[in-house]
């Protein structure tokens, strides 16, 4: 069985800007979280996880979710 390595709290600390980032991206376009999950097909939890930093997305839903938003990419993972 392969090892499970823990992420760095470092990780955990961008992870959770980034989350803020999408949030405060979808709030500025006055979307629910209903909308982009109904925008990108994600489930919803998978959708929570993300903007809460609880999960790593894979790029194709970082991607999803911006054309979801109506924004470039780089707006939600700017550091």
């Amino acid at each position: 069985m392969p090892r499970v390595i823990p992420p760095d709290p470092r990780l955990l600390e961008r992870r959770r800007r980034i989350a803020a980032q999408i949030r405060a991206a979808r709030l500025y376009a006055n979307l629910s979280q209903q909308d982009i999950v109904d925008r990108t097909g994600l489930d919803r939890t998978t959708y929570q996880d993300i903007e809460h930093g609880r999960s790593s997305p894979l790029l194709d839903n970082l991607l999803r979710i911006a054309d979801a938003i109506g924004v470039p990419l780089a707006d939600l993972v700017r550091e």
